[in-house]
């Protein structure tokens, strides 16, 4: 031998973790990955240039899993948006699954996505979660935080309607990237996550399913989803609030040169779940009532809101309520009717 490194064999899974400041996190993380023992699994860990001891943290983990285990670094902070962009171009599975580096996956989820992956080679697999908390309590197992949907849809066999995938997606809400896991082909070089923007996963895995010619839903929890303090959704912003009233604006674009955007049960769904982004920012303006530096106004603020509805729903406000009304959905069209005539003059 030459002293040449051999070439290391490919990889069928590429499981992608963008880090920042995560060093309490990261061991549980990756051994919740490896120690599964799947083989042809790497994970890559992208330092988003932590300052808590996260780069030791790696270091240590590098030299328990030394073939496994491959580690990025920026040279300075650039969010989580561009971590991720960063890993989609350093991993080389056939299949890339995102994993936040303070959530875990659940034991058996790996030989499960390794069942399905070999019996139906699906585009796009979806899988189910867990909540995890620091204290769980009665009142978490009774919202179903031990199961928490990501589809609602057929389960446990391969989709390919396209309109039928998009609308499970979007009526479940569960848009985040972690419970989504692609082949890498679907991710073409104008598909990325936007930088600098909260709710990223949901402007950015709508887009990715219009790319999957099939699909398969495990009705079963895979990953362990960390809610805490630093959570996104548990420190509420006006920024935040914006990003998530206009997240969808993006696949409402697409949709219209689309054939799923005719489609009425995407309509309809992509309508209901842009009303909840645009509830969510109003609850935020209701709890908070920033006044921005300009000096606009709450009933201005409001009135973004509902402009940023109208630009990602293909229903109108009456059209919706109408839906609403006409599927029996009573309580949504209340809360819907009543947070959109929220703060006008």
């Amino acid at each position: 031998m030459s002293g040449v490194d051999a070439p290391r064999p490919t990889p069928w899974l590429s499981v992608l973790v963008p880090a920042y400041n995560a060093a309490a996190y990261l061991g549980e993380c990756v051994d919740s990955v490896l120690a599964q023992g799947v083989a042809g699994v790497e994970v890559v860990v992208i330092d988003d240039c932590s300052n808590d001891g996260s780069a030791q943290v790696l270091v240590q983990l590098a030299a328990r899993w030394p073939d496994a285990l491959h580690v990025r670094r920026h040279g300075h902070n650039r969010g989580l948006s561009a971590a991720r962009n960063t890993l989609l171009e350093a991993a080389r599975g056939e299949y890339l699954w995102f994993l936040d580096a303070d959530d875990k996956l659940l034991a058996g989820s790996l030989a499960g996505l390794d069942r399905i992956v070999h019996s139906a080679s699906p585009d796009l697999v979806l899988c189910d979660f867990e909540v995890l908390r620091a204290c769980r309590k009665p009142k978490h197992w009774l919202r179903g935080e031990h199961h928490r949907k990501s589809f609602l849809g057929p389960s446990g066999r391969l989709l390919s309607d396209p309109a039928e995938l998009l609308s499970g997606m979007l009526l479940a809400g569960q848009l985040h990237a972690w419970s989504k896991i692609s082949r890498r082909s679907l991710w073409h070089p104008g598909l990325r996550f936007p930088p600098g923007q909260y709710f990223e996963d949901m402007a950015t895995m709508t887009l990715l399913a219009l790319q999957a010619r099939t699909s398969y839903y495990a009705p079963h929890p895979w990953v362990a989803y960390r809610q805490h303090e630093h959570s996104i959704l548990a420190n509420a912003s006006w920024q935040k609030a914006q990003d998530q009233s206009r997240a969808l604006v993006p696949l409402r674009e697409t949709l219209r040169a689309h054939a799923c955007g005719e489609s009425a049960q995407v309509r309809l769904a992509l309508a209901h779940q842009s009303a909840r982004n645009f509830m969510g920012a109003m609850r935020f303006l209701h709890a908070q009532a920033p006044s921005e530096p300009s000096g606009k106004s709450v009933s201005m603020l409001a009135d973004e809101l509902r402009q940023n509805f109208r630009d990602s729903s293909p229903l109108t406000p009456k059209e919706l309520a109408r839906a609403y009304l006409q599927r029996g959905w009573f309580l949504r069209r209340h809360k819907f009717l009543r947070w959109y005539g929220a703060f006008r003059v």
